[in-house]
């Protein structure tokens, strides 16, 4: 993935906003309200291959929104929730996006049922009105985002970005770094100059030297590093956990249950392979992410294994994500984190699913 050779992004058809109509929200755990279009949020539209099936999902197929790396990329390629879902007359459907922001967009706008995000997308989706529920999330991973310099950059710590601009996918995990990192150098978010692209124009941008900094995840980090020779400011650590987390539409949750926990069984048991072969996942992922091998094992070796239900430890953690950002004004409204998870009853038995 050189200057001239990045990890490509899906195409791109007409915005949300064009495309979304009123339908009624599921009354589940107390969320309601109307659908808006996170196309306000500057989250870019939904790519084509989702649009066109923006109406009713088809009956007997499964439409999985996924970026191109983690352990969804890897289920994909490796094709065991396909083979087992066939068995019960289910067809998968695999709908890539650039970012978790555009993914629930998708969602949204019920291209998607089921996918997986960083902390802050859920959120800001949440706040847009998304029809979304928390399934599970991953450990923490806070070595996998990052905020990055060129490596002859004058800029020499967090403190140095004052004034300066910074690239970023709006609304995206590292959204939630760099307000962190920059409280943490006393600085305001208001001192720097965002500058919102999805991550190949942002490399771009950042190749070309018209944005100071980049706050980027892998595997987009670990190409710049051994591409670029970047030079990190700082990564999550000690600042934010950076978990993934796996959400679903709630209709679409509410009416296949065992469906949702299929897929649940299916993650469990390839993250059981990937941390016994990481060489086989390196294998496997590297040609999906269309990266090298070195670059593919040094993004992998930041992923944290071990899906669980979501704690009220780990949705108090997303709560505070969100009253920050409201704060902010980078979300209009305060939001529950609550009404957007699955209550013990509903949700997936995900410990059970990692015994198997």
């Amino acid at each position: 993935m050189t200057a001239r050779h990045r990890t490509p992004t899906s195409p791109t058809g007409v915005t949300a906003a064009q495309a979304l109509r009123r339908r009624a929200m599921a009354a589940v755990m107390g969320l309601v309200g109307g659908l808006a279009s996170l196309a306000v949020l500057g989250l870019g539209a939904v790519p084509k291959a989702a649009h066109a099936q923006s109406a009713a999902a088809t009956k007997g197929e499964l439409r999985i929104g996924f970026q191109k790396y983690g352990t969804l990329t890897l289920l994909k390629a490796r094709g065991d929730l396909d083979r087992a879902l066939a068995a019960r007359g289910i067809s998968v459907r695999w709908i890539e996006f650039p970012a978790g922001p555009q993914l629930l967009e998708g969602l949204n706008v019920g291209s998607v049922d089921f996918g997986n995000t960083g902390e802050a997308p859920p959120i800001f989706a949440q706040a847009a009105g998304a029809d979304l529920v928390y399934v599970a999330n991953q450990p923490p991973a806070p070595t996998g985002e990052a905020i990055v310099v060129a490596k002859d950059s004058a800029i020499q710590s967090v403190a140095d970005l004052k004034g300066k601009k910074v690239a970023l996918n709006k609304g995206s995990n590292v959204h939630y770094l760099l307000v962190k990192a920059l409280e943490k150098a006393g600085l305001k978010y208001s001192d720097i100059q965002p500058v919102f692209l999805p991550p190949a124009d942002a490399r771009a941008a950042f190749e070309r030297g018209s944005v100071d900094a980049w706050a980027i995840w892998d595997p987009f980090l670990a190409a710049a590093e051994k591409q670029l020779g970047v030079r990190t400011l700082v990564d999550g650590r000690g600042l934010v956990a950076n978990h993934q987390f796996y959400l679903a539409s709630r209709g679409y949750a509410q009416r296949n249950p065992q469906i949702v926990q299929a897929v649940i069984d299916a993650l469990a048991k390839v993250e059981t392979w990937a941390q016994a072969n990481p060489a086989g996942v390196v294998q496997v992922l590297g040609p999906q992410i269309g990266l090298d091998a070195a670059t593919t094992e040094r993004a992998a070796s930041r992923v944290a294994y071990g899906i669980q239900p979501v704690s009220a430890a780990v949705a108090a953690e997303q709560q505070k994500i969100a009253d920050v950002f409201h704060g902010l004004k980078l979300i209009p409204k305060p939001i529950r984190i609550a009404d957007a998870v699955a209550t013990s009853a509903a949700a997936p038995k995900v410990a059970q699913a990692a015994e198997r």
